[in-house]
């Protein structure tokens, strides 16, 4: 019983891990990268749609992303919708190709987005300590069943906090390379 417990908490902690990933590559360094135009959505004939799925996003150099609509109607409500994102994007239309020049990052915007950083690794390292606790709660409603004696629960718990331990480190490992990406000019 207490593996099972132990096994699902890790394996929600890794799950958090991964959203932490995932929202870290939406903060942007001074480099081009696809993923920072991933949370924008288009308008496509009523719908509204991942610009992923109405147009190819590519690098075009380490400042430069491109975005080619599939369709030529497409141009507007996509150069809208980046515009729109409040990322701080402006974007030129040559043709049937947008242009999103990134510009460099200034130091003070830099520090802003450590800060962001900061917050978004605080609420994984909240995640965590949640799903500890869902653990640490089911060890003791096992303990008022008399699933488990005293001993075990505190085994257990031990169990979960060494996990917890490990996932929190990660997230400060995470998070130190992500604010090292970002000062670094």
């Amino acid at each position: 019983m207490i593996d099972d417990i132990v096994k699902e908490a890790d394996k929600r902690m890794s799950k958090s891990i991964d959203s932490l990933h995932h929202e870290l590559k939406g903060v942007r360094t001074g480099r081009a990268n696809t993923s920072l135009l991933d949370g924008i959505t288009v308008d496509y004939y009523g719908s509204a749609s991942a610009l992923n799925q109405v147009a190819n996003v590519a690098v075009q150099d380490s400042r430069t992303l491109t975005v080619t609509p599939w369709e030529k109607t497409m141009i507007e409500p996509v150069e809208k919708a980046i515009i729109a994102s409040n990322l701080g994007l402006n974007p030129v239309s040559a043709g049937m190709t947008i242009r999103i020049p990134l510009p460099p990052l200034t130091e003070e915007r830099r520090k802003e987005m450590v800060k962001v950083v900061g917050q978004i690794a605080e609420n994984s390292k909240i995640a965590i300590r949640n799903i500890r606790r869902d653990a640490n709660n089911e060890f003791k409603k096992l303990l008022n069943d008399k699933a488990l004696t005293e001993d075990d629960v505190r085994m257990g718990e031990k169990r979960i906090q060494d996990v917890t331990d490990s996932y929190i480190k990660n997230v400060d490992h995470v998070v130190a390379e992500k604010e090292k990406e970002l000062m670094e000019i």
